[in-house]
This record gives C-alpha cells, sequence and structure tokens, in this order.
C-alpha cells in the first residue's frame, strides 16, 4: 500500500538515502528542510518544503496528508549550542506534536548512540543509563524524552539510536580520512586501534526504519539500537580503506592520553574538526547490541565495517570534483581540517 511519508532534514545525508529507498518502493514523499532540496535525479518525485522545524507553520503545512513521519533532521555537534538545543529538542517538540495533532499513524524519531556518553561497559543495550556528552549527546537525550512523552499518550513511536553510520552522500569528519587516503598518506588514530568499533552502513539504517514504518504498531512502539554485525578494530577497519586506496601505507597508532589533550586545546581555540565525543571514544571500545532489533524487527543487516567503509570511500572518489571546493558544518560538506591539514605532511 502506497503511504505519504514525511522526512525532516530530507535534503541531508540519511535523509536523501532514505528518500531513494522509499520511492524505489513505490511510496510518495515529502520533505521539510531548510537546505534546499538539490538531488536531480529525484527532485521532481519529492514534494520539497524548504523550512525550519523551529516553525510551527512550516512543520505543520508539512505535515498535511502524511501517514508516516521519519524525523531525522538536527543541528550537529559543530553548531553552536544554542542552535543544537532549540533545533534538536524545540524543534523535535514542534514535530512529534504536529505528527499527534494531525493524527499520524507512526513516527519514527531518529536519535543516536552518544545518548550512552563515554559507557564503561560493552556491549550497550538500550536499557543502559543515558549520559549526553556535550551540547548534542544532551539535546539528543531531552529529544527522545519529548518522543516518549507522546508514545504515553498511545502515538505509536519508535526511537532509533543507530551508531555513527556512513554511505554514499556521507562526507563530514569521514571525508578527512578518504582525502588522506586518496593521497597517499598513512593516518593516526588515537590509541593502539586496537578497540572494538562498530558503525553501520546507511542503505542497513535505511531497511531498520522501513521495518519500523511497517511492522506491527504495538512492537515497533519501542526503541532500538542498530549497528554494524560484523566489525572489527578501529586499526583493522581503517587499514581496509588505507588497502583499497593501493599506496600501501598504514593505520599509525599513538599513545592517547598526549593526543587528546592536544585536540582538548585545538578544540578549545576551534582550530580542529573534531569534537568532544569523537576524540574521547575512537580510542575506546564503541558497540552496542542489536539483537533486540534482530529479535523483534527482523534486522538483517547486509554490511559489514570495512565494507561500509570501503563503499563511502569510492562514491568520495566518484563524485569529489562536486565537493573538494565545498566546506561547512553538516554530513553532505567535508569539514574544515584546520590545523591537521599541516599534520597531514607528516604522514
Amino acid at each position: 500500500m502506497t503511504q505519504r511519508y514525511l522526512i525532516t532534514g530530507g535534503s541531508g545525508f540519511l535523509g536523501i538515502n532514505l528518500i531513494r529507498y522509499l520511492l524505489q518502493k513505490g511510496h510518495a514523499v515529502t520533505s521539510l528542510d531548510l537546505v534546499p532540496f538539490d538531488y536531480e535525479d529525484v527532485k521532481d518525485q519529492v514534494n520539497a518544503i524548504v523550512g525550519d522545524i523551529r516553525d510551527r507553520a512550516a512543520v505543520d503545512r508539512a505535515m498535511e496528508g502524511v501517514d508516516v513521519v521519519v524525523h531525522t533532521a538536527a543541528a550537529l555537534p559543530l553548531y553552536q549550542k544554542q542552535d543544537i538545543f532549540s533545533t534538536d529538542i524545540d524543534g523535535t517538540r514542534n514535530v512529534v506534536d504536529s505528527a499527534y495533532q494531525h493524527q499520524v499513524d507512526r513516527f519514527i524519531h531518529i536519535s543516536s548512540t552518544a545518548v550512552y556518553g563515554i559507557p564503561d561497559h560493552h556491549p550497550l543495550y538500550e536499557t543502559d543509563k543515558l549520559e549526553g556528552v556535550g551540547p548534542y549527546g544532551e539535546a539528543k537525550i531531552k529529544a527522545e524524552e519529548i518522543c516518549l512523552e507522546y508514545q504515553q499518550k498511545g502515538m505509536a513511536v519508535t526511537i532509533i539510536r543507530p551508531k555513527s553510520f556512513v554511505g554514499p552522500e556521507r562526507l563530514g569528519v569521514f571525508a578527512l580520512f578518504y582525502d588522506w587516503a586518496k593521497d597517499g598518506k598513512s593516518f593516526p588514530v588515537i590509541g593502539d586501534g586496537n578497540n572494538l568499533y562498530q558503525y553501520l552502513d546507511v542503505e542497513d539504517l535505511c531497511d531498520a526504519i522501513y521495518l519500523c514504518a511497517t511492522g506491527d504498531k504495538a512492537q515497533v512502539s519501542d526503541i532500538f539500537n542498530i549497528g554494524a554485525k560484523e566489525f572489527g578494530t578501529v586499526k583493522e577497519d581503517f587499514q581496509a580503506v588505507l588497502d583499497y586506496a593501493g599506496f600501501g601505507k598504514k593505520v599509525r597508532t599513538f599513545p592517547a592520553a598526549p593526543m587528546i589533550w592536544a585536540l582538548r586545546v585545538l578544540d578549545f581555540f576551534r582550530l580542529s574538526p573534531l569534537y568532544k565525543w569523537v576524540y574521547e571514544t575512537v580510542s575506546k571500545e564503541s558497540f552496542v547490541s542489536i539483537e533486540k532489533a534482530e529479535r523483534v524487527l527482523g534486522f538483517k543487516p547486509k554490511y559489514s565495517n570495512k565494507d561500509a567503509l570501503i563503499r563511502n570511500y569510492q562514491w568520495y572518489l566518484d563524485n569529489l570534483p562536486k565537493f573538494e571546493h565545498q566546506s561547512g558544518v553538516s554530513h553532505r560538506v567535508p569539514w574544515k581540517q584546520g590545523v591537521l591539514k599541516f599534520a597531514k605532511i607528516f604522514f
């Protein structure tokens, strides 16, 4: 049955991948985003509304005739604190309340495993304590609390906590790594690189979202971790990309404590694109249990960490002329390397 989906943040990395996915399945799609919807391959098939989720009138306009909302819009960690809070908290309340008032059938909120903070054990389960690191992590926790308020009112609300996901259209912090790989550079990692670190392919995330949109409402109105089934250590998975690049370069490891302190200083003076949650966690184990999603949703991820990273790297190479002179703070453009571009010389 054809349904109309509203994708907030439809112009973003997850947004466009999900829109293409839904169109291929024959559904109608409305996109709401601050950024104009400029994807020529599907532009004529999408009801694209330019608007801010903090603007209730724009949200209500986009909500007309919608069956399922997938709320992907968020201000990411490089945004100013006030923008993160107003977008991720106030904006989320606007979207979920509008969906409730319009009697939308299902609401799917894309949260983040950043809500777990810097944990002391692994794997992480949906029932583990939440502790936000920085404004982004704090805001994501508040946004989940808002969604749960509406779940308690009887609305079918799903909260998905995905690991960092990659794939076509993903740039952001990963563009830094891909830039070094394509230029035949080794890549530094914090610590010994032997810590397990789970990622996720965006296509697998789209599968999980669709399972929540089409599964039994009583079962999917819950919280689910989503991540790769197969993943290795930071050193192993990043090395796979360097091997694919073909320059014979290696991942180079450095003691964690001095690197973290250096990155804290660079972060404070805004000289590095790496924010706290990245440099404080990359040297530690980081993986979630996806057993609940497998059992309840029937989730079966297709891509390993290595598959996902290599697939994203090849997309980066194929599309480099489109964005090599761009930069910004979203996942759709490379982040400025700051002083790290000078460090590149030594690798």
